[in-house]
């Protein structure tokens, strides 16, 4: 028999800073298409192919960074389109993988025009190109202080549903038939130890046995408590790093609390690839223009012709890589790949922790800093959905979970 719950809530998955990018991500547009059309008009009146050259070439980083706007932008006016399953937050993935593609051609243009020019070398006009170059160079560090301004972030729970209350201290309040028991990682200038009050009490708890953790790769301990007047503490320290599943026993009952590494752990979940995507746009052309100012200097100082294409050739290796890294990491989130094989072993350990059996489980994300998650539990005991959305609850980046309960 299945057992299955459905919660009617928001469908809304995009990043926290998700507006604040697209304003400024529209900013940087605005600068290179003026820079554009500076360049164009000045190099058409004063006669410079060079000025109108760079000029389309600032014409398609423009382009780039407009397919990155305009995902945000769609994705926010779309958020609450019921046509799209699992919201919008993906379309910031797709901008990336797209911007990625295009990426990948323009390093294979930069590498095909540099090997031409090294057997075949052109007439450099330096007292054209080396000023152009440099402006571009100040345009691009222009464009990265406005991007980066926006690269916050933060690891918060946006979703309008929470299972336990806690804090950065890694505090958790569970409920019990004798009260609300806190229980948290202690460790101001000490070594971290667990330490156990109750809410609506000041005398220590009583009943608390011990705590026993267990971690991804199944390694289990068990820590003593000791009354410490007030609150109990375990009398061993934790180890790091603080990561497991805590099954407190209060009683005859077992009561499982998950601890995470939020400073650091899922970084690939919040990562918004969309402004991603338009940083390395912004860094490939400054590195460009930074070899290609470096190849210009040398190759009128020293008359080495051959270091233009050279500087050319390590230029496109470059974007190639960032390129590769870009399609590697978005890639994977649109065809739903495990974003964190780490939390999903976590998650299965927090589900068997009480004697379950986890049948099945599908863990994706769904925009920046938001992951959704299938559950399938096996059981002999007489427990529902709430019971194990409850488990899960303190796993913060899980916005939108659906468990199925199968009776043995």
């Amino acid at each position: 028999m299945a057992d299955s719950i459905t919660n009617l809530h928001s469908h809304v998955f995009l990043g926290e800073g998700h507006e604040r990018n697209e304003r400024r991500t529209w900013m940087v547009i605005w600068l290179c298409g003026a820079m554009m059309i500076v360049e164009i008009v000045g190099g058409l009146l004063f006669g410079s192919i060079a000025l109108v050259a760079d000029g389309l070439h600032m014409s398609t980083h423009a382009g780039a960074l407009l397919l990155a706007a305009l995902a945000y932008t769609y994705a926010r006016k779309r958020a609450g389109d019921p046509n799209f399953t699992f919201g919008t937050g993906k379309f910031g993935d797709l901008a990336g993988f797209s911007s990625a593609i295009i990426l990948a051609m323009i390093a294979l243009l930069i590498a095909y025009e540099s090997v031409s020019r090294l057997f075949v070398p052109v007439t450099i006009h330096f007292a054209e190109a080396i000023p152009i170059a440099c402006l571009g160079l100040v345009v691009n560090i222009a464009s990265a202080w406005l991007l980066g301004g926006g690269e916050h972030h933060h690891h918060g729970d946006n979703r309008s549903h929470a299972h336990y209350e806690h804090d950065h201290d890694e505090a958790h309040r569970i409920s019990t038939g004798a009260g609300v028991v806190v229980l948290k990682v202690f460790e101001d200038g000490a070594p971290a130890r667990f330490r156990i009050t109750f809410e609506d009490s000041s005398g220590a708890p009583v009943g608390v046995a011990a705590i026993e953790t267990v971690r991804a790769d199944g390694v289990r301990k068990v820590f003593a408590m000791a009354n410490r007047g007030g609150y109990l503490e375990s009398v061993e320290e934790i180890p790091e790093p603080h990561a497991f599943t805590a099954h407190v026993r209060i009683g005859q009952q077992d009561y499982p609390v998950v601890f995470e590494e939020h400073d650091h752990a899922q970084a690939s979940t919040h990562r918004d690839n969309n402004m991603r995507a338009a940083v390395i746009h912004v860094m490939a052309d400054a590195a460009v223009s930074v070899l290609v100012i470096t190849g210009l200097l040398l190759a009128r100082g020293f008359g080495w012709l051959w270091m233009d294409p050279l500087a050319g050739m390590v230029g496109a290796a470059v974007i190639a890589s960032w390129s590769y890294g870009l399609i590697r990491d978005t890639g994977a989130i649109l065809l739903d790949m495990t974003p964190d094989r780490a939390m999903a072993e976590r998650i299965r350990n927090t589900v068997e922790g009480d004697g379950d059996h986890l049948t099945d489980l599908h863990l994706w994300r769904l925009g920046p800093g938001h992951l959704g998650a299938i559950v399938s539990v096996s059981t002999s005991k007489h427990r529902g959905p709430d019971h194990y959305r409850r488990l899960l609850g303190p796993f913060r980046a899980l916005s939108h979970v659906t468990v199925e309960v199968q009776r043995q």
